[in-house]
């Protein structure tokens, strides 16, 4: 596959175009500001030019910041309806209408979501993320809706994680000291085990849709 990977930052993404550079596909680093719908309809303008449409997309980014109901910042609130809800819909718009275009009837949309989306922790730092999360999850159900009201046969899949190991932990309580003791707590998901459930949902025959699969570490509690 022609993987185009986009982000705010890029060197993450241009590190791994060179580490699989020997690999079958090709990874296509793109920057690409999911806050900004132009950067997003600019990116599907290349992918369209260069590569002829999107077959499968995968809604992977999304953020949190510690801000609570009651006295969060509306800036943080309003970055994370921006990435986790506003830029996953036009992402999905965009890719959804270029598989029908192209004649992809069997595309494939993942929503990277979260336990969060299905459960609300009583950690006040996370309602506001837990509440783009539920959002996702029935923005999930809508789009299933919407594909069959087309008659369409391209699948609509919602991944919800617990606790994985990688920056978000970080990046939301700011902290690297804190990050590590709560990761070092339990045995957590890797980037790989989220990974290996996407392809099993792409793999499933073209009669069936895994809808939502909802995966924790072993150990984790909530």
């Amino acid at each position: 596959m022609k993987v185009v990977g986009c982000s705010r930052n890029i060197d993450k993404i241009q590190a791994l175009k060179t580490e699989l550079s020997s690999a079958k596909g090709q990874v296509i680093p793109v920057r690409c500001d999911l806050t900004k719908e132009q950067d997003i309809m600019d990116m599907f303008t290349m992918i369209k030019r260069d590569l002829g449409g999107v077959d499968v997309c995968v809604n992977n980014a999304g953020l949190a910041h510690a801000a609570p109901l009651l006295s969060g910042e509306t800036k943080d609130w309003r970055e994370m309806v921006d990435v986790n809800i506003i830029g996953l819909t036009i992402c999905t718009r965009e890719a959804v209408k270029q598989m029908r275009e192209k004649g992809a009837n069997d595309g494939h949309v993942f929503l990277l979501n979260s336990i969060s989306g299905h459960i609300v922790s009583p950690l006040a730092i996370g309602h506001f993320y837990s509440a783009t999360k539920h959002g996702v999850t029935a923005l999930g159900e809508g789009i299933r809706h919407e594909l069959r009201e087309m008659k369409s046969q391209i699948k609509i899949t919602s991944i919800s994680p617990g606790l994985v190991g990688t920056e978000f932990v970080q990046k939301m309580v700011k902290s690297e000291a804190k990050a590590k003791e709560l990761y070092a707590s339990i045995k957590c998901l890797q980037a790989d085990d989220i990974a290996d459930a996407l392809i099993y949902a792409l793999s499933a025959p073209p009669h069936v849709q895994i809808h939502d699969i909802l995966m924790r570490p072993t150990d984790q509690v909530r």
